[in-house]
């Protein structure tokens, strides 16, 4: 048998069914099962570091059964606090289903560490189409002094109410660190939450701002 008679002979991925009756309907596409985590990575376990920042000891104590159980139930990845390096560690498993798991675990604990809520950040483990933004105020206006003392109260509001109203207008959670801002969102709402709080931090009234955000929330609104 030659090559292109065993070629002929051998089915193919593709290969079409035949109706006696009607003739070609139609081919059929191959099936393959999903690659396994240990599979993509050739057989080798793969490793996350988070630093641990010195003031999120304590929080991180607190909420590590909060943490722990969807990092290690849910999403199938080993996680631990090395008390040597000060840092979280993750690694995949054999049962791991999902290579992304590992980044969207490092996500979700990257994302703690930056100050955020543990139900907050949970939202980074169970939808795709979140990320979390940093910035500085001085990436936008240089304050010293009573200046950048004034911006960041501007940024929070009396009672933080100007940061909740951003919040639940944009569908966006905001953590304002000293000078250090944070925001977790989809892509377009963090463009709109980061357009109100740098009109706030260049000096714009919380009036002025709100009237705009209504305007582009009502504009998004309608495109989705």
């Amino acid at each position: 048998m030659d090559v292109d008679t065993a070629a002929a002979a051998a089915p193919s991925a593709t290969a079409l069914i035949t109706n006696p009756n009607k003739g070609v309907q139609f081919a059929q596409k191959p099936n393959f099962q999903p690659l396994k985590a240990r599979e993509i990575s050739d057989g080798q376990i793969q490793f996350r570091k988070i630093p641990v920042p010195p003031h999120r000891y304590t929080p991180l104590k607190k909420a590590w059964l909060e943490i722990y159980t969807p990092v290690y139930e849910k999403m199938k990845i080993d996680i631990r606090m090395n008390l040597k390096s000060r840092r979280v560690e993750l690694k995949t498993r054999p049962d791991t289903p999902d290579v992304s798991n590992l980044q969207k675990c490092a996500d979700f604990v990257h994302a703690f560490m930056l100050g955020f809520d543990v139900v907050d950040a949970d939202a980074l483990l169970r939808l795709d189409e979140l990320y979390v933004e940093s910035f500085e105020i001085k990436d936008v206006k240089t304050l010293r002094g009573e200046h950048l003392s004034r911006a960041i109260g501007r940024l929070s509001g009396k009672g933080g109410r100007t940061k909740h109203a951003i919040e639940n207008s944009t569908r966006t959670r905001i953590v304002i660190a000293d000078t250090k801002i944070h925001i977790l969102g989809s892509f377009a709402s963090i463009k709109v939450a980061r357009d109100s709080l740098c009109s706030l931090i260049l000096g714009s009234p919380a009036a002025k701002v709100y009237s705009k955000l209504r305007a582009v929330t009502a504009r998004l609104a309608e495109r989705f």
